[in-house]
């Protein structure tokens, strides 16, 4: 399953509503770091069923950034039954991703 774009208009289905672990990618078409962190992602979503990836362009998404105080980019986030268990700033290696899943 490839990744999610979310939205204000999809968070609370997608995200809090989850019966799975959440994977939120915050990012930036202009960040170079979010542009490396962007195609581990994608496998992750392609290779993991049991994990919900979704990803939040934080351009088009001021509130959700905000309400998740995202000051850097990218900013990964772990959700759980609609509540934050994991967050991680900056690039990290795939295998760095999959230890914030759990």
């Amino acid at each position: 399953m490839s990744a999610l774009s979310i939205t204000k208009n999809n968070f609370q289905e997608e995200v809090i509503n989850s019966k799975k672990p959440v994977l939120l990618d915050f990012w930036a078409s202009w960040c170079g770091p979010c542009r490396m962190v962007s195609p581990i992602v994608d496998e992750i979503a392609e290779e993991r069923s049991d994990v919900k990836v979704c990803k939040v362009n934080v351009e088009e998404q001021r509130e959700l950034a905000a309400a998740f105080k995202v000051m850097s980019i990218p900013t990964l986030v772990v959700m759980k039954e609609g509540k934050i268990v994991n967050r991680a700033m900056g690039a990290r290696p795939k295998d760095q991703i999959l230890e914030l899943l759990g």
